[in-house]
């Protein structure tokens, strides 16, 4: 059997140049995603109107949902596969394939069913008002039903990077992204579907790109491909994957407490338009983000290979190059929330109100924002060497043990202003932690002692 090489570089190659190599397909893929959220926005803004954003605003907790489960099955596997290489376990990295597939199907349409029983109550807690809820509604009875399409795109093109394929991962996001970017206005202006419209075009354009990632892995000559067996769920496999994803899981369900918390406490001290603001804060901070989450995408199959392979100098270097790079984005990111906010607001709409709350929310939430890619990077890279445990703590932090805590409690003395600072605060206080937890970390490499295997 033909066979696709084995990304052995991963051990060998200079670590600068493996993290563009890896990184940048995904940074040009995250970015061309978050810039269409950003252009989604406009449209929804302009063509739908000011509520129809916070509509949008109200459905976050919900997506975090649907990401929490995502990241679950695909994160954890793909970082898998990339230990099992660097280990030289061929036979397992096929099985995970598998495995994935069938766990996608089943979280897939359990909760499918379940939101579309639950959706408009669901909604109503999340804060949404008479006003919002049907713009909330629309929008997410079409997500939902094609939140099994969403589940498979996201986990296959995770395993598509971690199997050496960063190229084509980022083609599908593009390509996504290009459908969506073609499709959204024709259904929210040619067609007049409003909000639905905008959904429907991304759940279409995520089908089409997961059509071709399986034509991909149907490829008998790729090393990982589909084939008989591989499907029936391996116990042994399954709670490894599900252990290593339970980082990027919890913090997407805590991400869903957040949002809900921050979306009552906006609609509480500042109306629905404060939660249209945040809509519009949040797919700012999105789009930095988002790079330095291909940053992580581009660390974690370095960062996995060589830590199978116990090479932990070279696991050392890509976690501190990444961090320099990340700290560069979000450093930029800053300087455009703090000095060009009102441009950045009148882009999404030319309602006076809902331009001035949004850039007040801008400067404070994104006041601690250069150092937010630090800690992103350092739960992250526990993450992909498989240390669960730190991963899961580090990713609580921000959200439980330091957001969640000031979302309670300032805005009982700051009102509107004290939901916004308390993302700050919180960004400040969960990097410290981060940093403790990476020295004691680097000591540890230095001395070259010897890391349960995954």
């Amino acid at each position: 059997m033909a066979q696709t090489r084995i990304p052995t570089e991963l051990g060998t190659e200079k670590i600068s140049k493996l993290l563009m190599q890896y990184a940048l397909p995904a940074i040009i893929a995250m970015t061309a995603s978050s810039l269409y959220n950003i252009i989604d926005g406009i449209f929804i803004g302009h063509g739908v109107g000011a509520l129809a954003l916070s509509g949008l605003g109200i459905t976050f907790p919900l997506m975090n949902i649907e990401a929490a489960f995502a990241t679950l099955v695909g994160v954890g596997a793909a970082t898998l596969t990339s230990v099992r290489l660097g280990q030289k376990d061929y036979e397992s990295a096929r099985l995970i394939l598998g495995n994935v597939v069938t766990l996608n199907a089943i979280v897939g349409i359990s909760l499918t069913i379940l939101g579309l029983i639950f959706l408009d109550p669901v909604l109503k807690y999340f804060g949404a008002s008479p006003h919002t809820l049907p713009y909330a509604h629309d929008f997410m009875i079409i997500v939902l039903f094609g939140n099994l399409i969403t589940q498979m795109y996201f986990s296959m093109n995770a395993l598509l990077r971690s199997a050496g394929f960063p190229k084509k991962a980022m083609a599908a996001t593009i390509c996504s992204v290009l459908i969506n970017l073609v499709l959204n206005p024709f259904f929210i202006f040619g067609l007049k579907l409003g909000i639905r419209g905008s959904a429907m075009a991304t759940v279409i354009s995520q089908g089409a790109m997961m059509c071709w990632q399986i034509s991909i892995f149907s490829n008998k000559n790729n090393f990982i491909h589909f084939q008989k067996g591989i499907f029936r769920l391996k116990k042994k496999l399954v709670e490894d994957s599900l252990s290593i994803g339970m980082s990027p899981f919890l913090m997407n369900m805590a991400s869903c407490l957040i949002v809900i918390l921050i979306t009552k406490g906006l609609e509480k001290y500042g109306g629905d338009l404060a939660i249209g603001a945040y809509t519009n804060v949040n797919r700012v901070m999105f789009m930095f983000v988002m790079i330095v989450i291909g940053f992580n995408q581009g660390m974690q199959p370095i960062a996995g290979y060589n830590f199978g392979a116990k090479l932990y100098p070279r696991v050392t270097k890509v976690l501190k190059v990444t961090m320099i790079c990340a700290t560069v984005v979000t450093t930029t990111g800053f300087i455009i929330g703090e000095f060009f906010p009102k441009a950045v607001a009148s882009a999404f709409t030319t309602d006076k109100e809902l331009i001035n709350q949004t850039v007040n929310g801008m400067r404070i939430a994104m006041m601690m924002f250069p150092i937010i890619g630090f800690q992103m990077v350092a739960s992250n890279f526990f993450q992909s060497i498989g240390m669960a445990n730190k991963a899961i703590f580090l990713s609580l932090t921000r959200q439980l043990i330091f957001l969640l805590p000031s979302l309670l409690i300032c805005p009982h003395f700051f009102g509107l202003n004290g939901v916004w600072m308390s993302m700050p605060i919180a960004d400040a206080t969960a990097t410290f932690t981060s940093v403790a937890m990476l020295i004691i970390q680097f000591r540890r490499f230095k001395r070259g002692e010897q890391i349960p295997e995954v």
